[in-house]
C-alpha cells in the first residue's frame, strides 16, 4: 500500500488521574495516617503511575505541614498538590510547604453561599485577590466550585470564566454531596467546555452509589481530569475508587493511563491497613468475592476460559487465581476440579453423588464447604463408606 493513502488516527485520549486518598480519604471519619503511612502511601502511588497527588491540607496543623514538606522531599516523580479554603491564611499556610501545585475550594451553591452568609461577588473578589497570589508561590493553582452540582447553571458558567480570567490552570467541579447522575453530569459537563477552553477536573463523591460512573462519564464528557481515592476512602460514602476507575478506563480501550492496574492490590491493601478500614467481599474490582465462583454454570466455563465470568483476569491487578468455590450451587464438574487438586480423580457418576452430599451439607451448614470437607465427603463415600453418604 502507498504511504501516502494509510490513515492515521489520533492518539487515545489520557485524562489525568487525580488521586486525593492522603487529603479527602484521610478526612473519613476515624481515619488518621501516620507520617510514615502517608509516605508510604504517596510512594506507591506514585509507582502506580498516578498523575497528581493531593497529599494535604496544610491548615490543619503544623505537624501536617510538616509531612507535607517530608512528602515533597521524597521527589517523587508526579505532580503534589495541597489542598486550602478560599483564606489568605490557608494560603499561607500552604505556601511554606513546597508543593508544585495548590488547589483552593470557594464555596458556590446557594446552600453553601447562604451558609457563610456570603454571596457570589463575595467569590468573585476570593478569586481576583487569591488566585493571583497563589500564581506567585505555585507552579499550578486549580479553583474549585465546591458543591458545584447544586449550583445555579449560569453562577457555575460565571465561576469558571471568572477563575480562567485570574489566572487558575484548573478548575474543579466539586460532586460535595454525591447527587450527580451520570446524565445529567454529562449535560453539565458539555455545556462547560463548549464555552471555555480551561481544563475541567470533576471530583465526585458516592453518597448515591454512582461516584465512578459519574468519574467516567465526566471523561467521556470531555473533562480533562478526575480525582479518586484508593479503595474510594472518603467522607461518608467515600469518593470514587480509583481501582475501579483505572479498570474502567483500561477495558473501554478508548483511553491511555498511566497507572499499572497490577499494583493496584497491594495499593489498596496499603491504604486499608493504615485506615483500619475493611472492605465487604462484593466491593468491585478488590472485593474477596469479586474472582470467587460457585455456580455449576460459571465455573464449568471459567475452567475452560477464566473469561467466560470474569470482566477480566484477577493478575491484572495483582491478584492470584480466581477461586473455585464449593457449596449448594456447585455443579459436578467444580467437584471434579477440586478434587483433582488434591490428587483424587473420579468420574461424572461419582462426582453426581458427591455433589448430592455437598448440598445436604452446606444447606445444613449454611456456607460453602472447604476442600477438606469436600475430600472428607469423597472418604466417607467411596474409601470409608458411612451411613452419612447419599447415594
Amino acid at each position: 500500500m502507498n504511504s501516502a493513502t494509510l490513515h492515521t488516527y489520533p492518539d487515545p485520549p489520557e485524562p489525568w488521574i487525580i488521586d486525593t486518598t492522603l487529603r479527602d480519604g484521610e478526612q473519613a471519619p476515624g481515619v488518621v495516617f501516620s507520617p510514615e503511612d502517608k509516605k508510604d502511601i504517596a510512594r506507591k502511588l506514585a509507582e502506580a503511575g498516578v498523575d497528581e497527588l493531593e497529599i494535604g491540607y496544610p491548615a490543619i496543623s503544623p505537624e501536617e505541614q510538616h509531612v507535607i514538606r517530608e512528602i515533597v522531599s521524597m521527589n517523587l516523580p508526579v505532580r503534589l498538590t495541597c489542598w486550602s479554603r478560599a483564606k489568605e491564611e490557608d494560603l499561607a499556610c500552604a505556601s511554606v510547604c513546597g508543593t508544585e501545585g495548590i488547589h483552593i475550594s470557594f464555596p458556590l451553591s446557594d446552600l453553601y453561599l447562604n451558609l457563610m452568609d456570603k454571596d457570589y461577588a463575595w467569590v468573585r473578589n476570593r478569586l481576583k485577590t487569591l488566585i493571583p497570589e497563589a500564581k506567585k508561590q505555585f507552579g499550578f493553582v486549580s479553583a474549585g466550585g465546591q458543591d458545584a452540582t447544586r449550583a445555579n447553571k449560569e453562577f457555575l458558567e460565571i465561576f469558571v470564566h471568572d477563575a480562567a480570567a485570574c489566572g487558575a490552570d484548573r478548575i474543579r467541579i466539586a460532586d460535595t454531596v454525591g447527587i450527580a447522575t451520570p446524565l445529567t453530569l454529562m449535560q453539565q459537563i458539555q455545556y462547560l467546555k463548549a464555552s471555555t477552553a480551561i481544563p475541567l477536573e470533576f471530583h465526585a463523591h458516592n453518597d448515591l452509589g454512582m461516584a465512578t460512573a459519574n468519574a467516567f462519564i465526566a471523561i467521556e464528557a470531555g473533562c480533562d481530569a478526575v480525582s479518586v481515592s484508593v479503595t474510594g476512602l472518603g467522607e461518608r460514602a467515600g469518593n470514587a475508587a480509583l481501582e475501579e476507575l483505572a479498570v474502567a478506563l483500561k477495558l473501554s480501550g478508548r483511553y491511555r493511563s498511566h497507572v499499572r492496574t497490577e499494583l493496584l492490590q497491594s495499593l489498596c491493601e496499603t491504604v486499608l491497613k493504615a485506615s483500619g478500614r475493611s472492605i465487604q467481599d462484593q466491593k468491585p474490582v478488590i472485593g474477596n468475592a469479586v474472582f470467587r465462583h460457585e455456580s455449576g454454570i460459571h465455573c464449568n466455563a471459567l475452567l475452560k476460559d477464566p473469561l467466560s465470568y470474569q470482566p477480566f483476569l484477577p493478575d491484572e491487578i495483582g491478584k492470584k487465581q480466581y477461586e473455585v468455590v464449593i457449596g449448594k450451587h456447585s455443579g459436578r464438574t467444580s467437584i471434579q476440579h477440586i478434587l483433582s487438586t488434591r490428587g483424587i480423580t473420579i468420574d461424572r457418576e461419582q462426582a453426581g453423588i458427591i455433589l448430592s452430599n455437598v448440598r445436604r451439607a452446606a444447606d445444613r451448614k449454611k456456607r460453602g464447604l472447604s476442600a477438606v470437607e469436600l475430600v472428607n465427603i469423597y472418604m466417607q463415600c467411596f474409601v470409608n463408606p458411612q451411613d452419612t453418604c447419599r447415594r
